[in-house]
């Protein structure tokens, strides 16, 4: 009986986890392991929020392996040495992981598959963290698509292939473990404060998913369209993390989604404003697997000398710790402080403020978004802020701007949501609260930062003529937060 070592990685679940799922079905012995090898994710290292969720995600994970008497392997350092070096000690004949579509990934991968192919060793790649390849969907031309519509309708001539794969009730663990080190020897934690509540707020691991997951299907999602842009309700599914770390797939998700409407209501009406949203997951994967230079350099080549303010970290600042002066704009990144997550239209808000009224690089909000959000994936984060800043794929033209005060109103209008992010402002009348400036007497809150005008338009946007088309708003982008 040979030995098969499955690598896991982002899909840090038992169900529906074909790399696993398939080693198993073998009959040979499985030996689940993970590599903790964050340089190989350079220069796009996981960042701090992100790191206290891989720890406890790392941690229910193997708790659950345990329970199938088996157990995750910790490792830490250089992926394809370690890789060897469990294959020379454990005999193994084959290695199976799931798909990573980062570029530095992608490079690390193949580098390593072919490597263990010429040492005689099988190598089996299986896709568990999308719903398409991002290279089996092209245009008329077998060239991939640059807008989202024409890819949301190709992806529909496309059917899932197959169900969502059970969890196997055995597992044939090895007689005797490899020796490797625990969870805390990874060190995934150091050199950063993890969030006193976040065990309060959030709980990583694939039980807690399918929990988040149930109670979401059996309540809001039925209101998803009409209830996801107000940040106030608790109208959004908050999965985004569990997708990420691959605790939930999309399969399972969309799955679950459409079998709670169709055994609720008799019907799946309404599932696609969700189903869109998992497909701008695909779309930003789609776009970083074909345009891999994007988490750094616009998509838009007109972007690339564009004159950017300088001279801006006061107001970069001030941005970051929520201090601006705007309501919503400080109500978000406040959120995004004290949960490491933030609602869908608060980001494209917050993003929209940085850019084009502060006139800060997208790239300077990408970096904080990266390190402030436990659901930071690098191509969600990138194709949220490049399509926001005007410099993405089915981007709105350069003059559309989230104006915070008209956003607020309309999306909180009676400033629920401010007032539970900024007590400095929560006794104020409803008119005030979204203009406290104009408050009698002022609150002990931040003056504007910047004066909200015409100008501002002018002085950063104008001075670009863009050709792109206006973005349907029944296609309007998010970053994923789902």
């Amino acid at each position: 009986m040979s030995n098969i070592i499955v690598w896991l990685r982002r899909d840090l679940r038992l169900q529906d986890n074909p790399a696993l799922y398939y080693a198993l079905a073998t009959g040979h012995t499985v030996i689940p392991v993970y590599i903790y090898a964050p340089d190989e994710e350079a220069p796009w290292q996981p960042g701090s929020a992100s790191r206290c969720w891989l720890h406890h995600s790392l941690q229910a994970l193997d708790t659950a392996l345990r329970a199938k008497q088996s157990a995750l392997l910790f490792y830490k350092g250089r992926s394809l040495r370690i890789l060897q070096a469990l294959i020379k000690a454990t005999q193994a004949k084959a290695v199976h992981w799931n798909s990573l579509y980062e570029p530095s990934l992608l490079k690390r991968d193949r580098f390593i598959k072919a490597t263990l192919h010429k040492s005689g060793i099988t190598v089996r790649r299986f896709k568990g963290a999308l719903l398409h390849e991002p290279w089996a969907i092209k245009n008329q031309a077998g060239k991939p698509y640059q807008l989202f519509l024409p890819f949301w309708q190709a992806c529909q001539r496309f059917p899932l292939e197959r169900l969502p794969l059970a969890v196997p009730d055995t597992f044939k663990a090895p007689i005797k473990w490899p020796k490797s080190l625990n969870l805390k020897e990874l060190n995934i934690l150091a050199h950063q404060n993890s969030h006193p509540k976040f065990a309060n707020i959030w709980q990583p691991g694939e039980a807690a998913a399918w929990q988040r997951l149930h109670k979401w299907c059996r309540g809001a999602l039925s209101e998803y369209a009409k209830q996801r842009d107000f940040p106030y309700l608790d109208g959004v599914s908050r999965l985004s993390p569990s997708l990420h770390f691959g605790e939930l797939s999309p399969r399972q998700v969309l799955g679950a989604a459409k079998y709670a409407l169709y055994h609720l209501h008799g019907h799946t009406k309404g599932i696609e404003s969700y189903e869109r949203q998992l497909y701008w997951r695909e779309f930003a994967y789609y776009l970083l697997y074909h345009y891999p230079k994007m988490t750094e350099q616009p998509l838009d080549t007109q972007f690339q000398k564009f004159p950017w303010r300088n001279n801006s970290q006061e107001l970069l600042t001030a941005w970051q710790q929520g201090q601006t002066g705007y309501p919503l704009i400080d109500a978000g990144m406040r959120e995004l402080r004290a949960t490491g997550w933030m609602h869908n239209r608060v980001r494209m808000v917050v993003a929209s403020f940085l850019t084009k009224n502060c006139g800060i690089p997208w790239q300077e909000g990408a970096r904080w978004f990266w390190d402030s959000l436990v659901d930071a994936d690098l191509a969600n984060n990138t194709l949220g802020w490049q399509w926001v800043t005007g410099c993405g794929p089915d981007a709105a033209p350069s003059h559309r701007i989230f104006n915070p005060l008209l956003q607020s109103s309309r999306y909180d209008p009676q400033g629920q949501y401010l007032r539970r992010w900024l007590p400095e402002i929560a006794h104020l009348p409803i008119p005030e609260r979204h203009k406290p400036w104009a408050a009698t007497p002022k609150p002990n809150y931040p003056a504007p930062i910047i004066e909200m005008s015409n100008e501002i338009t002018t002085d950063f946007w104008n001075k670009r003529i863009c050709s792109r088309p206006v973005c349907s708003r029944r296609f309007i982008a998010s970053f994923s937060g789902l």
